[in-house]
């Protein structure tokens, strides 16, 4: 009888919120719907593609458009179908088994679930009191530590922090091995260091269309590095990694900057909103203990009761995301919004009376 390997059985699978909600604030997604505005401009796009053809390998039109819009060199560009993929092959192919990779926690779960998976060491640092990341201390772990490689998002999911551009310079700067940076939610923030990929050749820089591009539904990601690795990632990546609709979809929205851009600010005021509207709540409701400033597009809140609060909006078909004793939502529209502070306050409300 077959059985899988030990390695296998150890893997459980990621646990996202699953179910039909009215209100979905669970996975940070826009709250945008792209065909909303660009709709027929996709639509007439993708009559184009050839389906009966395998899809360009590079990528190179969704390429040059995220080039453009970022005023990044295209040869330091390489498509993924979304920066999963893109974690994975530098997982198992830039590091060989046994190799060390250094994690934060908490931080996004699929940079270690990658790292077991082909047989790296993870090893795991968790982050100061106030969850910030302590540079100095993460620089002396990796060159103290024999570590070929750390990896962590900026700002971090779940935690809506983030550390300065400056700050990661100095880190790449005075550390031995591969830096990987997740900048997915860094254009809600001002923290870049895209413009710095040709000055360092040990860093990786991972991008996606999931976030404040409204994609989430078609897969595209981005890594940016200098040519050495670039080359390599090209190199082993599956030939046809990226499908010919998403690469049309990605090139087309990406090529919409003022829409885009207009987008993002207005989802940046959503999340203002929100964090304000938390923050009020906390200084009303002891059971709320702690709101971070967030520089992403969802807040992220410390609490006793953050499951209960989670079971009770999903009663009222809203989905959060709970983590613990965390519970982070994503900013919605202004009616989705102002729903599950309504909601939230109604729950902190009879709590407090029932005790």
């Amino acid at each position: 009888m077959y059985e899988l390997n030990s390695k296998l059985k150890k893997v459980e699978p990621y646990d996202p919120v699953e179910g039909d909600y009215r209100i979905r604030l669970d996975a940070n997604e826009s709250f945008f719907n792209i065909n909303d505005t660009l709709g027929d401009k996709i639509a007439e796009e993708i009559k184009k593609v050839s389906l009966n053809r395998y899809p360009d390998p590079m990528a190179s039109k969704a390429v040059k458009a995220f080039s453009e819009f970022y005023n990044v060199p295209e040869k330091y560009i390489t498509a993924g179908n979304g920066s999963d993929e893109l974690i994975s092959i530098i997982a198992g192919c830039f590091l060989e088994k046994g190799d060390k990779i250094l994690t934060l926690s908490p931080d996004f779960s699929m940079y270690a679930f990658y790292g077991s998976l082909y047989e790296l060491d993870v090893e795991t640092m968790q982050k100061e009191p106030s969850l910030q990341i302590s540079i100095p201390k993460v620089i002396s772990y990796c060159n103290n530590n024999s570590i070929k490689a750390v990896i962590f998002s900026n700002p971090c999911n779940p935690t809506s922090l983030g550390v300065t551009k400056q700050d990661i310079i100095r880190l790449v700067k005075n550390v031995f091995c591969l830096v990987i940076i997740d900048e997915a939610y860094m254009d809600f923030w001002d923290q870049s260091i895209l413009d710095e990929i040709e000055n360092y050749d040990n860093l990786i820089i991972l991008k996606t269309c999931s976030k404040a591009m409204g994609l989430a539904g078609i897969r595209m990601g981005f890594a940016v590095a200098g040519e050495t690795i670039t080359t390599a990632l090209r190199s082993v990546k599956s030939p046809y990694n990226t499908d010919s609709i998403s690469q049309t979809v990605c090139s087309t929205i990406l090529s919409e900057k003022d829409i885009l851009k207009k987008m993002c600010s207005e989802i940046v005021e959503s999340r203002t909103f929100l964090y304000e509207s938390m923050l009020d709540l906390s200084k009303k409701y002891v059971k709320l203990e702690k709101v971070y400033e967030s520089v992403t597009n969802y807040v992220f809140v410390k609490t006793s009761c953050a499951k209960k609060i989670y079971e009770e909006l999903l009663k009222k078909s809203i989905a959060i995301r709970y983590l613990g004793n965390y519970i982070r939502i994503t900013a919605g529209s202004k009616d989705e919004n102002n729903e599950v502070i309504s909601a939230i306050t109604e729950i902190l409300k009879a709590m407090e009376e029932g005790e």
